[in-house]
């Protein structure tokens, strides 16, 4: 696993467009080394913020979006079109907009979906879906992805894991059903430590005053249980991208410039 590297940015907006521009480069990277790219999306504001800015980005047509794989974090146990939906909303913020292919964007079960109330079950087929998609060569039944982006909660959560409750202990499936979640709606579906730790690339969101002191808590050797955030690592790369403010409780000596 990587240590984490930081890039402060000035402000949310800023902190969007540059990693927008670096999601970019890394994708057409990927597709140029293996012919494809495979990327897990993340929601809320600072998710979707990026997927807007990269709709927006001039270079964005340098993707060649039918030769990407699209993946998602977690996702609310809603109705498919459901507002609250991570991938209702990704769809408004950016792929509505791009030509990708309808078969590579692996959106998790919806609640009116094959699987009804049974989000067991539904957990259990996207974990499905997601080892069909590895390769001979990848880890831990998923696919290798190339990036996969997580927000993170200002009580350290990451995708659906929330400090001290079971799915954030999970150390053998790769997706897990939520019950009882502490942030509303609260049934959920969610990658598990295992799943997110097998990414080429983890990098982590956090603007506004509102996450300092998780990513304070999450920097500083808190322990994953407690601070999921900080079991979020990638194989080659963990990059947290914040904006001042979601950095401001963090010593200077965390501030140490990322490498290129």
């Amino acid at each position: 696993m990587s240590a984490p590297q930081l890039v402060v940015h000035r402000d949310k907006e800023l902190m969007a467009q540059a990693a927008a521009a670096r999601l970019i480069t890394r994708i057409v990277d990927a597709q140029a080394a293996r012919g494809s790219a495979s990327v897990v999306l993340t929601g809320g504001r600072n998710g979707n913020g990026l997927l807007a800015a990269l709709g927006s980005a001039p270079a964005r047509d340098a993707v060649d979006w039918s030769r990407l794989d699209l993946w998602w974090g977690d996702e609310r146990y809603l109705p498919d079109g459901d507002p609250e939906r991570n991938v209702t909303q990704a769809r408004e913020a950016l792929l509505d907009r791009v030509p990708l292919d309808p078969a590579r964007v692996h959106a998790m079960p919806a609640s009116d979906g094959p699987y009804g109330d049974d989000v067991e079950a539904a957990a259990a087929a996207y974990a499905e879906e997601l080892a069909a998609a590895a390769g001979p060569d990848d880890r831990g039944g998923v696919p290798a992805f190339d990036v996969l982006m997580l927000g993170v909660g200002p009580d350290t959560h990451v995708a659906s894991l929330f400090p001290e409750l079971p799915a954030v202990r999970e150390t053998e499936r790769t997706v897990v059903w939520v019950r009882g979640a502490p942030k509303p709606p609260p049934v959920r579906i969610s990658l598990t430590l295992p799943a997110i730790r097998a990414a080429r690339e983890v990098w982590l969101l956090a603007a506004g005053e509102d996450k300092a002191k998780a990513a304070a808590i999450a920097l500083s050797g808190a322990g994953e249980v407690q601070a999921p955030a900080a079991g979020a690592l990638g194989r080659s790369r963990t990059l947290w991208l914040l904006d001042a403010a979601a950095a401001s409780e963090l010593p200077r000596s965390l501030y140490p410039p990322a490498t290129a």
